[in-house]
């Protein structure tokens, strides 16, 4: 079950270090990659395509002047590149943090496979969709907004296939949607858990979301497999460590959930 953990964060230095000045005097100068979206969704269904966001690498300190007012970019910012993009692009921010959760690597038995950090607007939005990762998502500062959906609510979470394609930004601050050459169609959820549209999805009025906030020195632990949808406050400064998931019983019964949904014409 997922599980908000208050205080666990209180040892770590970023907690009381991580303001704006902060990062801009110690890692502004630094290239961070960012997905910049028209409207805020990345990785979203628009139509009949999965659009995955345009990447921008910007200087840190461009990112946090925007956040600011203090400069200008076409779309809607966020750094949330998720291949241990804190190792990988800021490293120097490492040490004002612990590298893994001790007492979570102890119960899971393993370290993390990546640690990723956040940052974005407060129209940056993550659509509904699950991982195959464990994950601890640690908040150092503002909240963060989750609706929850446990992997039992599958039959209710209608799925489709999609042509995969990305944003691209103009130079005249633009933006278009190109496909993905050579790429194969992607699952993904097409529904919008704020607004649904019962009318063409009715199975989801069965499902039971479960909501959250998380705030700043707090850690949600959500189980893999856990659907979820979140939004943030502006400039919300975040973590999290991804565990890989055990493939045991667990994964068995939620295959085997998913395959009786598609059996029963439930998608």
């Amino acid at each position: 079950m997922p599980c908000i953990i208050r205080n666990a964060l209180q040892h770590w230095p970023a907690l009381q270090k991580w303001s704006f000045p902060y990062l801009r005097a110690t890692v502004g100068s630094t290239e961070v990659s960012v997905a910049v979206t028209p409207d805020g969704y990345a990785d979203v269904v628009r139509g009949d395509r999965f659009v995955m966001p345009a990447e921008r690498h910007l200087p840190l300190s461009h990112v946090l002047d925007v956040l600011e007012g203090q400069a200008q970019h076409p779309g809607v910012l966020y750094v949330q590149k998720q291949c241990s993009n804190l190792a990988t692009e800021l490293s120097q921010l490492l040490s004002d943090l612990e590298p893994h959760v001790p007492w979570a690597s102890e119960a899971l038995g393993k370290i993390p496979d990546a640690v990723n950090f956040w940052l974005g607007e407060a129209a940056a939005v993550t659509s509904l969709h699950k991982d195959h990762y464990e994950n601890l998502y640690c908040v150092v500062s503002g909240e963060k907004h989750f609706l929850l959906h446990p992997p039992s609510d599958r039959p209710f979470i209608p799925y489709e296939m999609y042509t995969p394609a990305s944003y691209q930004l103009t130079e005249e601050g633009t933006f278009k949607v190109v496909d993905e050459e050579a790429m194969e169609k992607v699952p993904w959820i097409p529904l919008d858990p704020l607004a649904p549209d019962l009318a063409r999805y009715p199975s989801y009025s069965q499902a039971q979301a479960l909501r959250c906030t998380v705030q700043a020195g707090e850690l949600l632990y959500l189980p893999a497999l856990w659907f979820h949808h979140v939004q943030q406050s502006h400039g919300c400064i975040a973590v999290n460590f991804w565990y890989d998931m055990e493939y045991d019983l667990k994964y068995s019964y939620f295959q085997l959930l998913d395959s009786l949904t598609k059996a029963a014409g439930l998608n």
